[in-house]
């Protein structure tokens, strides 16, 4: 089912901005993170790797867990260093991670989606890459037609490393940008000229790899309208195939490197309200389609197809094509989602060394999933994905009705007042000015969540 014809940019209402942009989870999960408990650990996770079919398709997450230098914007968890020697240590660990999870598995399973990410995967030297992909072919096979990405720094890519990337079959490259304003840039400890990108960019279409990402960022200290656009612009000049475009979470209190950022250099809600809707309405202009809440995509690209078939998807990478049951998360911090529920790696690098080096999972925390959580999960991914919903047909596969979301309709008749939802029946369609609240609606929906809790970002 597919809800959403030509964008139209509206201004955002005041008054709407103070009621709705309130801390609300990104939902590329449902329970999201913070819900997963000590009641999962290494050995649920391996019995439900065991009850895994064998002929289904697999997805592959890999954190490189370290960079070249912390970005103070950063959300991720990574660590940074000078040396190579705890990278090549922690690669040591992760080779042995894929070997021991793969032990687990009830066969020999295939591949439909690999993503290396961080972190900066581009911290490791060419030779060493390398040999992480050797080691997933030595234990995996690879699907016809499998997308294998990775998440490229172009500070610290050269060109050995991306033909080392080629080589080893990467198919989609997804570029770091965040802002190219030498002002913003060195205000988030990010220092990156456009010429940089722009040479990444070259090499990787030289090596023939042709489908490339940028991610973008509003919200950042010292961006205004008028520099996001110059940010969007120059990107688009660049001509990659998908761009998503994110809001800065700033939380000094869970990431502690960003109090390095000054707050007074900020903008304030309204600022980025219009940064984001002007980045977007200019995306759009320049021929990108939008997809979702945040990615933007050439009108030719699988997503866009995805999304007009009611088929895009949503998990811990955001927008996606990937439709495969279960996503093994491997390396510090990595979460898996399997049909049975979520998993979640050791965070301390250190310790899930220690760990995978003792023939153990390093799962720290996780959550079962019931049937209710499954509706739910699929209710709120149609309506990030598709800006709409037929609760009826959601329901119905899960053997309920409807109306088994009776009072979650009454909570919505406070958007649907204020002209950010319209329903019929059991059918909702997220209105153009309801677009950007989104992840409010889905809210709704989230019998996990207590409102307004500090540690989600805001919804824009």
């Amino acid at each position: 089912m597919r809800f959403a014809g030509r964008p139209i940019i509206l201004p955002m209402r005041t008054d709407l901005i103070e009621r709705y942009d309130l801390r609300v989870p990104r939902y590329t999960s449902y329970p999201t993170a913070p819900h997963f408990g000590p009641g999962v650990d290494g050995l649920t996770y391996e019995r439900w790797l065991g009850e895994l079919a064998p002929d289904a398709p697999l997805s592959l997450y890999l954190h490189v867990a370290y960079c070249a230098e912390m970005c103070w914007f950063c959300g991720c968890h990574t660590k940074a260093t000078k040396r190579y020697a705890p990278i090549a240590d922690y690669l040591d660990a992760l080779l042995t991670e894929i070997k021991l999870v793969s032990s687990k598995l009830p066969a020999r399973m295939g591949l439909s989606h690999v993503h290396f990410g961080g972190g900066s995967p581009t911290v490791l030297k060419p030779e060493d890459f390398t040999r992480m992909v050797e080691a997933i072919r030595a234990h995996f096979d690879f699907r016809d037609g499998a997308e294998i990405a990775i998440e490229l720094d172009p500070r610290t890519a050269d060109e050995a490393y991306v033909k080392a990337m080629a080589a080893a079959g990467i198919t989609r490259a997804s570029i770091g940008v965040q802002d190219f304003n030498p002002l913003v840039q060195k205000t988030i400890n990010r220092i990156q000229p456009f010429d940089v990108t722009e040479r990444v960019v070259g090499w990787l279409r030289g090596q023939g790899i042709d489908a490339i990402n940028m991610d973008l960022c509003y919200g950042l200290p010292h961006q205004t309208v008028e520099t996001v656009l110059e940010t969007v612009d120059q990107a688009v000049s660049l001509k990659p195939a998908r761009i998503a475009l994110f809001g800065y979470a700033h939380v000094p209190w869970m990431k502690t490197h960003q109090r390095l950022i000054p707050e007074e250099a900020l903008p304030d809600m309204a600022e980025r309200w219009r940064q984001s809707e002007a980045a977007s309405a200019r995306l759009q202009e320049l021929g990108y389609v939008a997809i979702g809440l945040d990615h933007f995509a050439l009108p030719d690209d699988e997503l866009v197809k995805a999304q007009m078939k009611g088929a895009l998807h949503r998990n811990f990478q955001g927008y996606t094509t990937d439709a495969a049951p279960a996503l093994i998360g491997l390396g510090a911090s990595a979460i898996g989602a399997l049909p049975q529920g979520y998993v979640a790696n050791e965070i301390a690098i250190d310790r899930y060394k220690a760990t995978v080096r003792a023939g153990e999972l390093p799962i720290t925390r996780g959550i079962a999933i019931s049937e209710d959580d499954k509706l739910r999960r699929s209710v709120i991914e149609r309506l990030m994905c598709d800006m709409g919903v037929d609760l009826d047909q959601g329901a119905a596969v899960y053997g309920k009705a409807g109306d088994v979301f009776a009072s979650e309709l009454t909570a919505l008749s406070k958007l649907e007042a204020d002209g950010l939802l319209m329903r019929d029946g059991h059918r909702l369609v997220v209105t153009e000015e309801g677009k950007p609240l989104v992840r409010a609606a889905c809210a709704v929906f989230d019998r996990y969540l207590t409102a307004g809790e500090a540690r989600h970002s805001k919804a824009v």
